[in-house]
């Protein structure tokens, strides 16, 4: 997760509600685990507690070896991140295999990997953008290696991206990627729907509420709004987070990608340090989320696989003091909101 803007984990991993006639099985929902911190737990703690929290995904950041040892026979599902500053790396096809070797290989199956993300939000024209011209060979790099390691099925290779990559948001229906990014993006979706892999995104309500609050509602963004919702082409939009999601899909659609889906690698709610902060906000957030990608969004109605930001508060992370607050847990493991389903 970055401060610069819109986009960017819980829930019921495998939770069931409904009547005597009808139950219910939700999409895991993950957390993301971040260690920006000198507080924080070791990683066998971390483990521990989402297992005694009933976490079932997890994204992590990098290849920690701890983490990764920890996770051995957890159960837990991973996300395995590819730094940014490894891409240059991995743009040569032998390094992407030694990685996978080292990192993949030599935990799987004991550690069940999902997901590995090459690179987190860079962008050709903000965020990373020194690594933008790895981004591609380091994903094609990463997947020959999974391939080759007969785990293509098993384990799908993908990107990071925030929403900055998209020009126009509004309505949702004329979601577009800038034409200055095309050139980065399209190779990298036209590879994700050859390969049949989601696309990674960070989506962040909070941010867009943020910098916006001129037009953009707290209820709005907090799926708290009643009565009057907005009208695109007959899709009702009563909160924020259907308006990325589906703005996104516009503008895969743009692009001729229409039919990759979406996981949702970072979402929350910063439960202090600045404006529409709270406990009770960041709260009300993650409830009324943790229900609503069950549910999918008026332009696709089908559960949105999400990871939320973050385990932890992380007292090193940069940038301004909001930053220091996306933790569902303080550092001595206590939870910040109580009555979450996990």
């Amino acid at each position: 997760m970055r401060f610069l803007f819109l986009l960017s984990a819980l829930g019921p991993l495998v939770s069931f509600s409904g009547s005597d006639s009808q139950v219910i099985a939700y999409e895991a929902v993950g957390v993301c685990y971040g260690g920006l911190g000198n507080n924080l737990p070791n990683a066998q703690e971390v483990v521990n507690l989402y297992k005694q929290q009933g976490i079932k995904r997890m994204r992590l950041y990098d290849a920690n070896k701890w983490a990764l040892d920890a996770l051995r026979g957890s159960n837990i599902e991973l996300m395995l991140g590819v730094a940014n500053s490894e891409l240059p790396s991995m743009a040569n096809a032998g390094n992407a295999e030694k990685w996978v070797q080292e990192n993949v290989k030599n935990y799987y199956p004991s550690v069940k990997i999902r997901y590995i993300a090459v690179g987190n939000e860079v962008n050709p024209k903000g965020n990373a953008a020194d690594k933008a011209q790895y981004s591609l060979p380091a994903l094609v790099n990463i997947f020959n290696a999974v391939r080759n390691a007969g785990l293509q099925d098993k384990i799908k290779v993908s990107v990071v991206i925030d929403m900055q990559l998209l020009g126009n948001t509004y309505p949702p229906s004329a979601g577009a990627f800038r034409d200055d990014v095309r050139s980065y993006i399209d190779p990298i979706i036209g590879h994700l729907a050859w390969a049949k892999t989601p696309l990674l995104a960070n989506v962040y309500p909070y941010f867009s509420y943020l910098y916006n609050q001129k037009d953009i509602s707290l209820p709005y963004a907090l799926f708290t709004q009643s009565g009057s919702s907005t009208n695109d082409q007959g899709r009702q939009y009563q909160n924020l987070w259907d308006a990325q999601m589906d703005a996104l899909y516009s503008a895969l659609e743009r692009a001729g990608q229409g039919g990759i889906d979406v996981v949702v690698a970072e979402t929350g709610w910063p439960s202090a340090g600045g404006a529409g902060t709270s406990v009770e906000n960041a709260k009300t957030y993650l409830t009324k989320l943790i229900d609503h990608v069950q549910k999918g969004t008026p332009k696709r109605p089908k559960a949105i696989e999400t990871y939320i930001f973050a385990m932890f508060d992380e007292n090193q992370k940069q940038g301004p003091e909001i930053e220091r607050h996306w933790g569902l847990f303080s550092p001595n493991k206590q939870a910040k909101y109580g009555g979450l389903k996990f």
